[in-house]
């Protein structure tokens, strides 16, 4: 396969494309966004296995939100519930399941690599910890979060289209994630705007919560304004991870039946 490889800017474009597709459809993705988040919200309800079963759950998720996307596009109305139907396909949810289990496994491979060469550090940081001063377990926690963050961006690479490349051009998964890592590599420039423009989003909306407070509303009041526009935002970064594979690979494969349209 030939992963196109596009200037910086194109990151900008993504948003841009994700925001118009949300255009087209806003209430359709901000009623996935909603049921993305309900899944977030009962894997939190049943940590500590709710959370792993959930990362696992990540690349089925994606690959609904793609095909609800290329529904959009293609001018038919998505309706969320039925994008689970996308994983009937024959033996999309074996490898789909697979791929989770394998990206749980590298993130907690990633994450013991990162932390235990400092544990001794770490643990003598907290032992010393009091309610007054955690300058020196921020001090200790500042490297291996660097190198997990580090190991997580080549993780992230490896897997950001391997959904789609398994999903739709029944790849094998050995195979998704060498094409998605190296089209990654390829448009590491605008994947770092991509990256950036979604930093500046979340920045907005935070800092758009600290001035409600700051006039003197209360976290709580200040929370449910918030909320619609956290979730709209989700919805436009969901929609954005279509032109992130469509302008690298192209448009994808004609849709099968069930696609949730």
């Amino acid at each position: 396969m030939q992963a196109a490889s596009l200037a910086p800017g194109a990151g900008w474009q993504w948003v841009r494309d994700g925001l118009a597709l949300f255009r087209l459809q806003p209430m359709a993705m901000f009623t996935w966004a909603l049921t993305v988040g309900f899944m977030v919200l009962v894997a939190s309800i049943l940590a500590p296995i709710g959370p792993l079963l959930f990362v696992a759950g990540m690349p089925a998720i994606t690959v609904m939100t793609l095909e609800a996307c290329r529904a959009i596009e293609q001018g038919h109305t998505v309706l969320p519930l039925r994008l689970f139907g996308v994983l009937k396909a024959p033996g999309l949810f074996k490898k789909l399941a697979a791929m989770g289990v394998l990206y749980v496994a590298a993130v907690l491979v990633a994450g013991l690599a990162a932390f235990l060469p400092f544990a001794d550090g770490l643990s003598e940081a907290m032992s010393g910890l009091s309610s007054d001063d955690v300058g020196a377990v921020l001090a200790a926690m500042r490297a291996p979060i660097a190198l997990f963050g580090l190991f997580y961006v080549i993780i992230a690479g490896l897997f950001w289209h391997a959904p789609a490349l398994v999903a739709w051009h029944r790849l094998g998964i050995r195979k998704a994630l060498f094409f998605s890592g190296i089209a990654c590599w390829r448009n590491k420039g605008a994947f770092l705007m991509y990256g950036a423009t979604w930093l500046l989003v979340v920045l907005a909306l935070e800092l758009g919560g600290s001035l409600l407070e700051a006039v003197g509303m209360s976290p709580t009041i200040s929370g449910l304004i918030q909320m619609p526009f956290n979730f709209a935002a989700a919805a436009v970064l969901y929609c954005s991870f279509y032109p992130t594979y469509t302008s690298v690979f192209g448009p994808p494969p004609a849709p099968a039946s069930g696609n949730g349209s």
